[in-house]
C-alpha cells in the first residue's frame, strides 16, 4: 500500500509562481498540492480550513505579509511546518522568519534544486536553510542590530528627509538625529547615509519600505 502523499499549501501572490509549483511538485507522487492562497489573511484561513502538512509561503505580499501569517498560524497550530520560499535573502529577513516559525527557507531560485528534499526534510521534523542564505546569516552572526528608534530614522533617510524633517517627524531635535545616523553607520559598517540603506535594504532590514524619489537630504 502506498504511503500517504504530503499535503501542502502555497501561499504567493504571483499566479505564475503558484502555478510553477503545482508543475514542479506535481512530478512527485509522495507530494499533493492542496490549495493556494495570494496573500496572508487567505493563507490563515485556508491552513485554518486544509491543515496541510506543509505550507510554502512568500515573505513580501500584500496585506497580511508572510512574517505576520506564520505567526497567526503557528499561534493557532503550533505544529505547523512551514517552509518560506522567496527572493529575499538579507540577514534580517531570514532571522525573523525564524523566529516567527518557519522550519526552512529557501530562495525561490533554488525551486528545482533543493524545494523537494527541503519538503521532506522539514515533514519529517527538520530544518532546511539554504546554503547560500546561511552564509549570509553566518556573516553577520556577530553584527550589532539596529534598534527600532534607529530603524525609524533610517526609513526616513531613505525616503530623502534631511535630519531636521527627521527631527521634526521623530520628535526629537537634529543633534539627536545627528547622533542617532552616526551609531547607524557604526553599526551597519556604512560609509555615509546613502550607503547605510543601501545596506539596510540588502540586509532586509527595511522590507516594507518603497522610497520615495526625493532626493536624499543632509
Amino acid at each position: 500500500m502506498s504511503a500517504v502523499p504530503l499535503r501542502i499549501l502555497i501561499v504567493d501572490d504571483h499566479p505564475l509562481m503558484r502555478e510553477g509549483l503545482c508543475a514542479v511538485l506535481s512530478q512527485h507522487s509522495d507530494l499533493e498540492v492542496v490549495g493556494e492562497a495570494s496573500d496572508g489573511s487567505q493563507a490563515i484561513e485556508r491552513h485554518l480550513a486544509l491543515n496541510p502538512d506543509i505550507t510554502l509561503l512568500d515573505l513580501q505580499m500584500p496585506g497580511v505579509g508572510g512574517l505576520a501569517a506564520m505567526a497567526a498560524i503557528r499561534m493557532r497550530s503550533p505544529q505547523a511546518r512551514l517552509i518560506v520560499l522567496t527572493t529575499y535573502k538579507g540577514d534580517a529577513q531570514v532571522c525573523q522568519a525564524l523566529k516567527a516559525g518557519a522550519a526552512g527557507y529557501l530562495l525561490k531560485s533554488s525551486v528545482r534544486g533543493e524545494l523537494i528534499a527541503a519538503i521532506r526534510a522539514v515533514a519529517s521534523g527538520g530544518r532546511w536553510v539554504q546554503g547560500e542564505v546561511a552564509a549570509i546569516v553566518a556573516c553577520h552572526a556577530g553584527d550589532e542590530l539596529l534598534s527600532v528608534r534607529e530603524l525609524d530614522a533610517l526609513r526616513l533617510v531613505a525616503n530623502g528627509f534631511s535630519n531636521r524633517e527627521i527631527g521634526e517627524q521623530l520628535s526629537v531635535s537634529e543633534d539627536t538625529v545627528k547622533a542617532r545616523l552616526k551609531v547607524i553607520l557604526s553599526k551597519l559598517g556604512a560609509r555615509d547615509r546613502t550607503h547605510a540603506v543601501t545596506l539596510a535594504l540588502q540586509r532586509g532590514m527595511l522590507p516594507e519600505l518603497t522610497p520615495t524619489p526625493r532626493p536624499m537630504g543632509s
